[in-house]
C-alpha cells in the first residue's frame, strides 16, 4: 500500500505499465553441461602424470581448475577433471573442455580455441570470457605437466650421473 502511494506521489510508473524485458535463455548444450557436468573432480596434484591449470577472471569471480592425466609413454591425455566456481557458462565450458581433451595428444589440445568452445555452446558475447578461461586452463595444465616432466627428467639425470 505504501509503495503504491509513493509511486503515485513521485510520479513513477506503476508496475503494470513497465516495459517487459524478455528472459535470456541458455542454449540447450549449456543447460545440459550445467545440469549434468562431465568429469567433475580432481586428481592428486603431486602425481607426476598430472598437470593442473588454475585460472580465474577477476571481473566476474569465475575460477576454474582443470587437470589432465597424461600417459608418459605416449603423451596422450588419458583423463581430465575440473572444478569450477562460477556461472553456468563457466561450468559448461569446463565440462566441454574436459570432454574434448580426453584421448588427444598434448600438442593437439593446445590448438583448441575459446571460439570453438563458445560456438559449440552458443555463448552470447557477454559470456565469452568463460570459454577464454577454459582455453587458458587447458594451456596452464599442459604447461604445469611439462614443467613437472622437465623437473623429473632433470632429477633422474642428476641421480644417474
Amino acid at each position: 500500500m505504501l509503495r503504491v502511494a509513493a509511486k503515485k506521489f513521485l510520479g513513477t510508473p506503476a508496475a503494470s505499465s513497465a516495459v517487459r524485458v524478455p528472459p535470456r535463455f541458455y542454449h540447450e548444450r549449456v543447460v545440459d553441461h550445467y545440469n549434468n557436468p562431465r568429469n567433475v573432480g580432481s586428481f592428486d596434484k603431486s602425481d607426476p602424470t598430472v598437470g593442473t591449470g588454475l585460472v580465474g577472471a577477476p571481473a566476474c569471480g569465475d575460477v576454474m581448475k582443470l587437470q589432465i592425466k597424461v600417459d608418459e609413454n605416449t603423451g596422450k591425455i588419458v583423463d581430465a577433471r575440473f572444478k569450477t566456481f562460477g556461472c553456468g557458462s563457466a561450468i559448461a565450458s569446463s565440462s566441454v573442455a574436459t570432454e574434448w581433451i580426453k584421448g588427444k595428444q598434448m600438442e593437439e589440445v593446445l590448438s583448441i580455441k575459446n571460439t570453438e568452445i563458445a560456438k559449440h555452446l552458443s555463448l552470447p558475447p557477454v559470456k565469452l570470457h568463460c570459454s577464454m578461461l577454459a582455453e587458458d586452463a587447458i594451456k596452464a595444465a599442459v604447461k604445469d605437466y611439462e614443467a613437472k616432466r622437465a623437473k623429473t627428467t632433470m632429477t633422474e639425470k642428476v641421480a644417474n650421473a
